[in-house]
């Protein structure tokens, strides 16, 4: 038993070392436009804060401007980017239901030097209420976005919106906002639980409010290869969504969940581990699969210097 174990686990190590190694050749292209990506399932406990904060560290880490915009009351989002949220705090609150421009919102992260931030703060679970009778109500957060992305003197490859488990005027602001849905499904029971329900929202959003939204992105989470429930849930994502599911999933992984108790992403807690390898993979393809719909996608250099050393 125990020579058995052992072989297994230099079985994973020769593994991630072979995956390490081809990641590091890869050079992720820049999007030649912003790409507004909102993270969002109706479904709790799926990963989404996770997932939407791990993507945008390792795409900064592979050389991409990335904003997270953290929707979500409870401000998850960015206590693991290191973002003070206090209620005094200029969030996206007042940017929403204010005067402030997400410029006077915007924070510098402490998980990457290309990673940015506009916090949620705890004003933010009032503001469904408030939004109702505010004119254009749905398109606060697109307005606000676009004037910000034109005025800004810094190119920013991807915004990441982190949205709350709910369809309210937030989540609607987000999905108007944005040109891309990405959801994270957990390769459990109950996995496509409320799927219909949320594809059947975007579809409202895409008649009335954002017709060049699109699901571009299923990204499979907690995924745990030893059982076949995992494996059973993944081949019924990938048959119902064969064009949207990404190859590499997220494992179920003790890294993955300890880091936001610790205010970080998985890659600053631990960039060594199968969980943040796991994400840049992820991030790589997400790069990729974008760059086969632009004509000539902006060379990332700053990339290319680092794949080429670390090859």
């Amino acid at each position: 038993m125990a020579e058995a174990e052992k072989s297994l686990v230099g079985d994973h190590l020769v593994d991630k070392i072979r995956r390490r190694r081809k990641l590091a050749e890869t050079v992720s292209p820049l999007p030649v436009r912003t790409r507004i990506v909102t993270v969002s399932n109706q479904k709790g406990g799926v990963g989404k804060t996770t997932t939407t904060v791990n993507l945008a560290s390792a795409l900064a880490r592979r050389g991409a401007n990335v904003l997270v915009v953290d929707m979500d009351p409870q401000g998850n989002a960015s206590t693991a980017l290191g973002v003070p949220h206090r209620p005094e705090v200029t969030s996206i609150y007042d940017v929403l239901l204010g005067d402030d421009d997400i410029e006077d919102a915007l924070q510098p992260t402490t998980d990457h030097e290309n990673l940015w931030c506009v916090p949620s703060t705890i004003h933010l679970a009032g503001a469904e209420i408030e939004l109702v009778s505010l004119v254009a109500r749905e398109q606060r957060l697109r307005t606000a976005l676009q004037q910000f992305l034109a005025a800004s003197e810094r190119r920013y490859h991807y915004v990441f919106i982190d949205c709350p488990p709910s369809l309210g005027l937030l989540t609607v602001n987000a999905f108007v906002a944005a040109d891309e849905v990405l959801i994270p499904i957990q390769c459990e029971y109950y996995a496509l639980e409320g799927l219909s329900q949320l594809l059947g929202n975007i579809q409202l959003i895409q008649k009335h409010l954002n017709p060049e939204l699109a699901i571009s992105t299923i990204l499979l989470t907690m995924y745990d290869a030893r059982t076949n429930l995992a494996q059973e849930v993944a081949g019924e994502v990938r048959a119902h969504f064969p064009e949207q599911v990404l190859d590499a999933v997220i494992p179920r992984s003790v890294r993955i969940s300890e880091a936001p108790s610790y205010g970080q992403t998985v890659h600053a807690y631990d960039g060594a581990s199968i969980g943040a390898l796991a994400y840049l993979e992820a991030a790589a393809e997400i790069a990729e699969r974008g760059a086969r719909g632009e004509a000539a996608p902006e060379r990332n250099e700053a990339a290319a210097t680092v794949a080429q050393g670390e090859a």
